[in-house]
């Protein structure tokens, strides 16, 4: 005799709780994206000058992309999206929720990127080596 789940009320509640689950978990990839600056301050960059908003800008997008290769690389060994998610999923949520808002900042106050500074021209190739004076005594 084959139960269903909705013969009984509890059987009814563990369906839902199992849609409920399935509905939350395929949505944490784009709920990652809109929650992000949520786990941040949203005033932290709020007197930085664009000077300050550069590094900070190319800081939080190294960090980010460390915390991605280290989530990549943990995904790959015996239960490692589990691994993955309780150890690095936090840390980039909120570095890309920082990430964000230094984003939102530099816009806000119209920064531009800093040119790179021009390398000094090449030093002129050194000069012919003069030949070695002979050691020893003279020749008579």
């Amino acid at each position: 005799m084959a139960a269903s789940f909705s013969s009984s009320p509890r059987g009814f509640g563990a369906l839902l709780a199992l849609l409920a689950a399935g509905a939350a978990l395929s949505g944490c990839a784009s709920m990652s994206e809109t929650v992000a600056p949520a786990f941040a301050d949203p005033a932290k960059y709020e007197l930085y000058d664009c000077k300050q908003l550069e590094g900070e800008r190319k800081a939080l997008a190294k960090r980010t992309d460390d915390l991605r290769g280290l989530m990549e690389k943990a995904e790959t060994g015996t239960g490692g999206a589990v691994v993955s998610e309780l150890a690095y999923r936090n840390d980039y949520v909120a570095v890309r929720g920082q990430a964000q808002l230094a984003e939102d900042a530099w816009r806000r106050n119209k920064c531009r990127e800093t040119p790179p500074e021009p390398t000094p021209p090449a030093a002129p190739p050194a000069a012919a080596a003069k030949p070695a004076a002979k050691s020893g005594k003279a020749a008579r």
